[in-house]
């Protein structure tokens, strides 16, 4: 301690766990919501039949009709999406004023809770922290795209500078994965 006094340490000298968790749930990164992305009017076959579609369509909240693709829309066949009156009561609360008239819109679903940092390995100043999270559902959206609570587990680089340890955000060349890069790489726990 009376080292630490008489060189100017820091708590954020150290790299520990709850250090870790602190920086990691505070990023800007970790915080952003979420957002998922309905598309209405025509799409791809592609689109009307990716996962999440398939939820929607499950739930009975988009309905469709198979029309002719326009000539940037490929491959055939192609639907004619549209909400359905279930839907439009699920989503005309989420659906921004602004957007109304559009039919590509996002709506936020969901956040991220961070359940536990599960290592650190530690190379001079820098770092690599791996962590578990998971999809928190904002809505009933949410609760149907992530339900189940499937655990997430990321690894993460840190660098020591003169005022502590900083979790990398953003797109980084180095080595080292960013926050960024981490959650968007994530794989479901085992």
């Amino acid at each position: 301690m009376l080292l630490c006094l008489t060189t100017a340490c820091s708590p954020r000298d150290f790299l520990t766990r709850r250090l870790a968790t602190d920086l990691i749930a505070g990023s800007d990164s970790f915080k952003a919501t979420q957002k998922f992305w309905l598309r209405t009017g025509t799409t791809s076959n592609q689109d009307y039949y990716s996962p999440e579609s398939m939820v929607l369509q499950h739930r009975g909240w988009i309905t469709a009709d198979k029309v002719a693709c326009p000539p940037a829309v490929a491959p055939p066949p192609c639907w004619d999406v549209a909400l359905s009156p279930l839907g439009v009561g699920i989503f005309r609360d989420l659906i921004p004023a602004n957007t109304l008239q559009s039919q590509y819109f996002g709506v936020p679903v969901a956040h991220r809770e961070l359940v536990g940092v599960t290592g650190i390995s530690k190379n001079g100043a820098v770092a690599d922290v791996d962590f578990v999270w998971k999809w928190l559902p904002l809505n009933e959206v949410g609760q149907a795209l992530y339900a189940g609570g499937v655990l997430y587990k990321s690894t993460v680089a840190f660098r020591l500078y003169d005022d502590g340890w900083r979790v990398v955000e953003g797109t980084t060349p180095k080595s080292n994965q960013s926050l960024d890069e981490a959650l968007k790489n994530a794989q479901p726990a085992q």
